[in-house]
Order: C-alpha cells, then sequence, then structure tokens
C-alpha cells in the first residue's frame, strides 16, 4: 500500500468547486470565537461541497492569517457571508425553505444517526459558541435539534469535531438518497 501523493488526488479547482452542483447543506456559526474552529469549518466544508456558510455575531470572518492557517484556502473555494445577528440569517434561510437544524443538546433532540434527510430538502446546520453552544434564541427559532450520541464523560465535542461529524453523517446520508 502507497499513499497517494497530493497530485494523484484528482481534486477540483477552486474555479471547478464554484461551478459543481454542491450538497444542499449550509453551516451556520453562531458567534464561534477560535478563529482556528472558523478555519477548520471552511476547510470540512470544502470537503464536503457545502452550500454556504453564515458567519455570525463574534465569528471573525476572511481575509484572517489564523482563519487561513486551518481552512489551507478553503475561504477562496466556500461561499460565505457575514450576519451580524444569527437570528437575521436563520429567518433568511427558513423564508427560502431551509429546514434548520440547531446541533444542541436539548430537550426533545433527535440522535444524529437517527435523523434522515429528505430528499430535495435543503438544510441549514447550526454550530455555537465554544462555551455556550448555540443561543437559547436560535435553538427556539429552529426547526428541529440534533445531537451527537456521546458515551464518555464529557459532555461535548469541539466545534470542528462536530462539525465534521454532522457534515460527513448528513453528507453521507443525503448522496445515499441521490444514488
Amino acid at each position: 500500500m502507497r499513499k497517494l501523493k497530493n497530485n494523484e488526488l484528482n481534486r477540483l479547482t477552486v474555479e471547478e468547486f464554484k461551478n459543481t452542483n454542491k450538497t444542499p447543506l449550509i453551516v451556520v456559526l453562531d458567534n464561534i470565537r477560535s478563529l482556528n474552529n472558523v478555519g477548520s469549518v471552511f476547510r470540512t466544508s470544502d470537503a464536503f461541497l457545502i452550500e454556504k456558510i453564515y458567519l455570525c455575531g463574534i465569528t471573525a470572518t476572511p481575509p484572517n492569517k489564523e482563519i487561513h492557517k486551518t481552512a489551507l484556502g478553503a475561504t477562496d473555494s466556500v461561499e460565505w457571508e457575514y450576519v451580524e445577528e444569527t437570528l437575521t440569517a436563520i429567518n433568511k434561510l427558513k423564508k427560502e425553505g431551509v429546514q434548520v437544524l440547531a446541533i444542541e443538546q436539548a430537550e426533545n433532540s433527535t440522535k444524529l444517526n437517527e435523523f434522515m434527510p429528505v430528499e430535495n430538502q435543503r438544510y441549514a446546520v447550526v454550530l455555537g459558541n465554544e462555551v455556550k453552544g448555540v443561543h437559547q434564541k436560535v435553538v427556539n427559532a429552529s426547526d428541529k435539534c440534533i445531537e451527537i450520541p456521546q458515551f464518555g464523560t464529557k459532555h461535548s465535542l469541539n466545534i470542528s469535531v462536530t462539525t465534521g461529524v454532522v457534515l460527513w453523517d448528513l453528507f453521507a446520508k443525503i448522496k445515499n438518497l441521490d444514488s
């Protein structure tokens, strides 16, 4: 077994990425304080052909060298927009028919492994602040709360890990619907 070289990976160019059909997923970052986490979300969003990222509240925006360290250029490929109030972004998305999923531990949440996307439905996943999570007003405005089942002693995952788990799971389920 031999590791592949970068030039053997057949990756899209930025222009090809922008012109390709996207996964019907949007990411909303609700007051993320770590620039490394923001960069990581961009990189993961690039990997799974995410439509767009909304950067809300205190979430930093590109260009920024700290974001770039972990994004590795994904700020050029993934469409993004800054919106001061997370609720403004949520309300806009809901008017467009997007189902909003807060990724949060909440009463009556749905376990990620039990959630099944519906064909031809666009989804937005809302990821919250590293300490406070998704703001309660945003949880209230969401259509559903999705929770990653956890079995150890800790009660949460880092936002970059959460993003990877959630986007991969939804991407795989959506692609399975398409086939």
